[in-house]
């Protein structure tokens, strides 16, 4: 299976109404179909943002170098794909599906050890049908370009 690095944009609100950009990945039906990624982890940082939710400056540059940091480790062997990333309303997740949340925790750690204390927290599911994935891969009729 060859991970696609094509992704789309497209802008969502939260429940408060703030704006949330959304990042999804595109071209991982053969991972869906696959049946070896049934569990997703989620990343989450919480942040005191602008006006519009947004990481200020200072933190944004911190957040993009924590990306880096997780997708090379998750997906240098595909033990987890990046499937979408949000950002607005305070906070930023990135979501994961992987073959198996206990590995994944190990490799988390591993991508964040040259890194002080973060401000993040971490979710897991269960989820063999992509539930998250499929939803938000609908909100790509309305990317921007």
């Amino acid at each position: 299976m060859k991970l696609s690095d094509e992704w789309f944009t497209a802008l969502s609100q939260n429940d408060n109404g703030q704006l949330i950009t959304v990042s999804g990945r595109d071209e991982l039906t053969e991972f869906v179909n696959s049946g070896k990624y049934n569990e997703r982890a989620e990343v989450t940082w919480k942040y005191d943002g602008d006006e519009k939710g947004m990481p200020p400056e200072s933190i944004a540059k911190q957040i993009e170098a924590v990306e880096e940091a997780l997708r090379h480790v998750m997906e240098k062997d595909k033990l987890a794909i990046t499937t979408a990333i949000y950002t607005g309303g305070g906070e930023k997740t990135w979501v994961f599906y992987t073959r198996t949340a206990r590995v994944f925790g190990e490799r988390l750690n591993e991508a964040l050890a040259s890194f002080e204390l973060l401000p993040i927290t971490i979710y897991t599911e269960v989820d063999p049908g992509w539930e998250e994935y499929l939803d938000m891969y609908e909100m790509k009729e309305w990317a921007i370009e």
